[in-house]
């Protein structure tokens, strides 16, 4: 079925959210639906979860599409967004939700891998720096074409990047992964200088929300509850912050931290070694 076709969209807002087959990119995807959005749709390799994501959107009367592209190759960057703004004119919101998460450590008995490190900073950093250009670049020369605007047109499209709780107390596993979210993470404050009064760029840092890996369900249930609150985020707390943020004409350069408290708690080793779930 042809999205296009089956929806009248131009009065409605769009969102790209990379990494939305699965898991809390899906979550986010579906939440800004449920809010009225229109969805783009990236995925790296799960196309089949992928358009069961659209088709859950497009029950709920959005307009949805799917898009394949790989984060670590420039071009298919540009293409991506390419094809998201030939599809979506309407596209107001960029969430930054991809990313690889695999484990390193600096005194590991075998060297740290250059190639883990540069992949890393490919997807979790270079994608959305570059796809967060473009959309700047979209909306200047949007801004350039208008000669007026209502009080809904005049709420200002957004970035969102999605963080991570741990970079408030730094430890030394997942080196790789922490230090591409910790310049993602300052991209955050720089980006909405830079891109203002055109965007707006926040960031959004989870706490742990989902299982991972090879982490049991008791595992998680154990490490979920290290927070002041006694439970960290669930997707939908996270989905719904997105979703706010999206909405909030006020909000740039900061980051919004939705972890029940997560980062307040110290930890010399990440949540996970501490639940006996990783060797």
């Amino acid at each position: 079925m042809n999205p296009i076709s089956k929806y009248s969209s131009q009065q409605n807002k769009a969102v790209l959210v990379t990494g939305a087959a699965k898991r809390l990119g899906r979550e986010i995807a579906l939440e800004f639906a449920r809010e009225g959005w229109d969805v783009a749709v990236h995925y790296g390799q799960s196309e089949t979860e992928a358009q069961a994501t659209v088709a859950q959107i497009e029950g709920l009367g959005r307009k949805a599409q799917a898009f394949k592209a790989n984060l670590a190759n420039e071009a298919d960057i540009k293409n991506l967004f390419a094809a998201v703004s030939t599809q979506f004119e309407n596209l107001h919101c960029l969430v930054n939700n991809a990313s690889i998460f695999q484990y390193d450590r600096a005194n590991s008995p075998s060297l740290l891998s250059g190639n883990n490190l540069l992949e890393h900073m490919q997807v979790n950093l270079t994608a959305p720096i570059l796809l967060a250009q473009l959309m700047f670049k979209r909306e200047q020369q949007k801004s350039k074409k208008n000669t007026g605007a209502d009080d809904e047109e005049m709420t200002l499209p957004s970035i969102i990047q999605l963080l991570d709780q741990k970079l408030m107390n730094l430890n030394p596993d997942y080196l790789s992964y922490t230090l591409s979210k910790s310049a993602l993470l300052t991209s955050v404050e720089i980006l909405a200088m830079d891109f203002a009064p055109y965007l707006r760029v926040v960031g959004l840092a989870p706490g742990i929300s989902l299982p991972s890996g090879d982490q049991s369900i008791d595992g998680f249930t154990k490490a979920h509850q290290m927070t002041p609150l006694g439970k960290s985020s669930t997707p939908s707390d996270v989905s719904k912050a997105a979703v706010f943020l999206a909405q909030s004409n006020a909000i740039t350069g900061t980051t919004l931290y939705v972890d029940g408290g997560q980062h307040l708690l110290p930890s010399a080793r990440d949540v996970m070694f501490k639940t006996h779930l990783l060797s």
